[in-house]
């Protein structure tokens, strides 16, 4: 089959389209046709190597994220799925490989495409879908009459975010500039600030949750709009203590980790709020509700731009460009 590969981790590096043995299905697999495949700034600092030490691939290896497309094949225990079913997901860490003409999954991360979507809007949604449930609703259990800012609203997370925390009845802020902010009001934003003129903490203030997305100057200003007993959720890092334990990860890793994210905890300890790292994990019993969500009309995903297959290189780096509007996705077939 064909798929595009990382051979070396490097900055300027390009994915090389090559020819890839079909995946090996196991007993709890599903064997997926890709018809669509969305692109994640996720995708961009694994290829460069940033997370080889928490997520280590053995090259060469199929990059991709997301996923939407028809199951082919299922395993001998596999309950949930059967050929011919269209789903949609986020493969878990280690089984990537949405870059492709075939991907195996555990039907564990599995989900049932949304009825009302085309493959190629179901593909823009698992990654940020499941990071904004598990932000907003495992961990932050944002509920009606609270104060939610989620930063760049715009964005992929963002765009689906605000949907999100309009549908638990939060007041939601958001950052974006003059162009984007008829986008992210008709989403639901209440509060939309201009980046490029205001300091979004001089604007906002007593806020009950903030998810970070942005740069470490940014995620020590978002400090100053909590209340007492506020919650940072950052996913853009530093990973933390908790995060290590989670992953099993080795004492000289821990250590570090936890030296890397000292400083903000420390701050949000002194201003009495809650910081924490999130790194999504793979979900299929999440993505089910997440298409109920979608098939009601209560969220709908924002689609910037549309690649074909072998243009996966040039969608790879529009994404960098921090240019997209919402998803950018990649049409396998």
């Amino acid at each position: 089959m064909k798929a595009f590969v990382v051979d070396k981790y490097n900055k300027k590096g390009i994915l090389r389209l090559a020819e890839m043995p079909e995946p090996v299905l196991g007993d709890n697999d599903v064997l997926v046709e890709v018809h669509a495949a969305a692109v994640n700034l996720l995708d961009s600092k694994i290829r460069t190597g940033e997370f080889k030490l928490i997520l280590p691939y053995r090259r060469p290896f199929i990059l991709g994220h997301d996923v939407a497309g028809r199951v082919v094949r299922v395993g001998s225990k596999v309950r949930k799925f059967k050929p011919g079913d269209d789903v949609y997901a986020r493969p878990r860490d280690g089984r990537i490989g949405a870059f492709a003409e075939f991907i195996a999954m555990d039907e564990a991360d599995v989900g049932l495409k949304p009825k009302n979507l085309s493959m190629e809007e179901a593909a823009s949604v698992p990654l940020v879908g499941l990071t904004a449930w598990q932000a907003l609703i495992e961990r932050a259990n944002l509920g009606k009459g609270q104060k939610v800012f989620i930063q760049a609203g715009s964005g992929g997370v963002g765009t689906f975010a605000i949907q999100l925390a309009k549908h638990l009845s939060a007041t939601v802020a958001t950052t974006a500039s003059a162009a984007s902010a008829d986008l992210v009001r008709g989403l639901g934003a209440d509060v939309v600030v201009d980046y490029k003129k205001d300091d979004f903490e001089k604007v906002l203030s007593g806020y009950d949750v903030v998810l970070n997305s942005q740069d470490a100057k940014t995620l020590e200003k978002s400090l100053n709009v909590l209340k007492p007993g506020g919650k940072l959720i950052s996913i853009s890092g530093p990973p933390d203590p908790e995060f290590a334990r989670e992953k099993g990860l080795n004492p000289v890793l821990r250590l570090i980790l936890r030296l890397l994210s000292r400083d903000i905890r420390t701050k949000a300890k002194r201003r009495g709020v809650k910081f924490s790292f999130l790194f999504m994990w793979a979900q299929g019993d999440q993505l089910s509700k997440i298409a109920s969500l979608i098939e009601s009309g209560a969220i709908r995903p924002v689609v910037d731009r549309i690649f074909p297959f072998e243009a996966t290189n040039e969608a790879l780096a529009y994404v960098e460009s921090g240019r997209a509007k919402g998803k950018v996705v990649i049409k396998v077939r």
